[in-house]
């Protein structure tokens, strides 16, 4: 049937004709991971998400595969040492989603860190998280500092710390990871939402009801086990159950700005302190400069978090006083982004303080929901979890099920033995193209995004011209196109432009002028009626408005 949504109907009459050993409600980056490890482990899977795959937390994050420097100083030892290791498996796993990225501390008079207690944290953190050789830290003089980024403020510059982290793009990452469980066996299905959790006579969870939110029909699915891993809406989830007791979510909000490089023509990844001494990053990609985040209690939509002129003003005071020759505005910016954190309450303490530590709680009714953690740490919360299920199966039904084996499974994409095979398939790949006109920069960036998967979409590239020329999309967007909705689920033309391509974040011009030619296509193939173009034709051009009403421009 394939991973698709050209046939919807009966992906949802599949999902809803068997029973599952376990059935994971979210699809973010931890429902994904969980989907994964289960599947891989023999257990019959599913997992679905009210919205699109990676909607929530898991496309609006900071996009960095990350060892924690920050959480050092919380004393955060175990958080550090966990997921600095587990930066490395998520690597080697997907070369082609997470890749290395040296990063710049600059150290100033009177900031956060003095060059000694820089020297240590870093020491601490190379230790730690296990640091390749190769990749622990330096330190650098102050000359040398700003010979790595001109822009920075240069008086009372101290010197910086040198390392190394990892970026991602994190709504990729969580794609690719849904992808390799279905390859494995599990249903995945997009815009299916959980309205009530079904028990059986004993008030033990064993099933759900679920609504597809685009055909509107009703199901009911039954389970062995239940895994809410909703992110910010584990506690709606949890209130279905009746089970929302003692511990419960605290959610915070961060935002990011992305700039034009011509209007922030940052050359170096750079994590600063503000003067409230909260830490920020500022990381180039593909021609654009994004920054942040802030760090917020947030209590408002959860569906639809939104960049207010506090996260604007904010965020733009930290960037003109670390790069004070820019004197950025409200008009440089060219797009933002908004995610929640959903981290868990303690008393007394700011944002900032709060353990980014997952925790795991299981109800009477026996539903399992995991909340908190960090992106980096995905594999291991989704090891963590299923260990704790397959304890459960042997208890209770004398089923054994092996360890987790995912450290050693590359996600879809990421099939070229690691790293290292990665670079040699890179070089493979750009002589294999040498009838493609497209320069070497451009084939590289669809090497490192599609990764070994990226063959079908020099296939559409080769093939597909005059079909994309008839919908007036351009070639590459045409292939990208196709091959998300034949084997990535997308339903809505955002599925795309957001979480597919990103192209919303950081290429809006490219979503302006392919806009009508996507829509088109997708009403043909997916069969909407005039209603629903219209619907996702509006949806649309009000998610290009909201990304883009941050500035005069």
């Amino acid at each position: 049937m394939g991973f698709s949504n050209i046939n919807r109907q009966e992906m949802c009459e599949a999902l809803a004709s068997e029973s599952y050993d376990v059935f994971v409600i979210g699809g973010g980056i931890t429902g994904a991971g969980i989907a994964l490890d289960a599947t891989s482990r023999g257990m019959k899977t599913a997992v679905v998400d009210m919205q699109d795959f990676a909607e929530g937390t898991s496309s609006r994050s900071t996009k960095l595969i990350h060892g924690g420097l920050r959480y050092s100083e919380h004393g955060e030892v175990k958080v550090v040492a966990e997921v600095g290791k587990e930066r490395t498996i998520v690597y080697e796993n997907g070369p082609h989603i997470t890749k290395p990225e040296t990063m710049l501390l600059p150290l100033y008079q009177k900031g956060n860190l003095t060059p000694i207690k820089a020297r240590l944290a870093l020491q601490l953190y190379d230790f730690l998280a296990g640091v390749k050789k190769q990749e622990r830290h330096q330190m650098l003089s102050k000359k040398e500092t700003l010979a790595k980024e001109p822009l920075l403020q240069s008086a009372h510059l101290r010197g910086a710390g040198y390392y190394v982290e990892y970026k991602t793009d994190d709504a990729r990452l969580t794609i690719e990871v849904v992808k390799k469980a279905v390859e494995l066996g599990a249903k995945a299905l997009n815009y299916i939402k959980v309205c009530s959790v079904l028990y059986d006579e004993t008030g033990k969870a064993n099933g759900v009801e679920l609504e597809d939110q685009i055909l509107g029909e009703t199901y009911q699915v039954f389970a062995k086990k239940i895994v809410n891993a909703t992110g910010p809406w584990v506690d709606t989830i949890r209130e279905l159950d009746d089970s929302k007791e003692e511990k419960s979510l605290y959610l915070t909000k961060g935002v990011h700005l992305v700039f034009d490089q011509i209007d922030f023509p940052l050359q170096q990844a750079i994590y600063f302190d503000h003067t409230d001494r909260r830490m920020i990053f500022a990381i180039p990609r593909d021609g654009k400069t994004y920054v942040g985040t802030t760090d917020t209690v947030y209590g408002g939509d959860i569906d639809n978090p939104s960049v207010d002129e506090t996260d604007r003003t904010y965020l733009l005071k930290a960037i003109n006083h670390m790069f004070p020759t820019l004197q950025v505005d409200e008009t440089k910016i060219e797009s933002a982004w908004a995610g929640l954190r959903p981290l868990i309450a303690e008393d007394g303490k700011d944002p900032s303080s709060i353990s980014r530590k997952d925790e795991i709680f299981v109800s009477s009714s026996g539903l399992i929901s995991i909340a908190g953690g960090k992106l980096t740490a995905y594999r291991k919360m989704a090891e963590d979890i299923v260990d704790d299920i397959v304890k459960q199966f042997k208890k209770e039904i004398g089923i054994l099920y092996s360890k987790s084996d995912t450290k050693r499974i590359p996600i879809s994409g990421g099939d070229m033995n690691g790293s290292k095979g990665f670079e040699v398939f890179k070089q493979e790949q750009l002589k294999q193209l040498e009838d493609i006109e497209l320069d070497e920069k451009t084939k590289i960036k669809y090497i490192d995004r599609y990764g070994s998967n990226v063959v079908k979409i020099w296939e559409y590239y080769r093939t597909l011209n005059k079909e994309a020329q008839s919908y007036a999309i351009e070639p590459l967007v045409f292939s990208e196109l196709v091959y998300s909705l034949q084997e990535e689920c997308i339903y809505k033309p955002l599925d795309f432009f957001v979480r597919r391509t990103g192209a919303m974040l950081f290429d809006i011009a490219t979503v302006k002028r392919n806009a009508r030619g996507v829509l088109h296509y997708l009403q043909n193939e997916l069969f909407w009626d005039a209603e629903e173009r219209t619907y996702y034709h509006r949806e649309l051009m009000q998610g290009i408005k909201e990304m883009t009403n941050h500035t005069n421009k």
